[in-house]
């Protein structure tokens, strides 16, 4: 099974073993992220990693005091 990498267009040769998975792969050219669904041998899904992650949870940067206690 082979599957395009929606990043850079390279043709990613999965082989048998991917005929029925669900998960990520990685583009060993442009070092992209998929998320790959294959069933009975064909591809269902190819959807780069970033629209697939949930938004990143940033904590507050620590303040100039906060950081000093720390240090102490």
């Amino acid at each position: 099974m082979k599957i395009n990498c929606t990043s850079c267009g390279h043709s990613i040769d999965l082989g048998i073993n991917y005929d029925d998975y669900q998960g990520p792969i990685k583009c060993w050219v442009c070092s992209a992220m998929l998320e790959v669904k294959a069933e009975s041998g064909q591809v269902k899904s190819v959807i780069p990693w970033s629209r697939v992650s949930e938004p990143k949870q940033y904590e507050e940067p620590l303040s100039p005091s906060s950081t000093k206690r720390l240090i102490q």
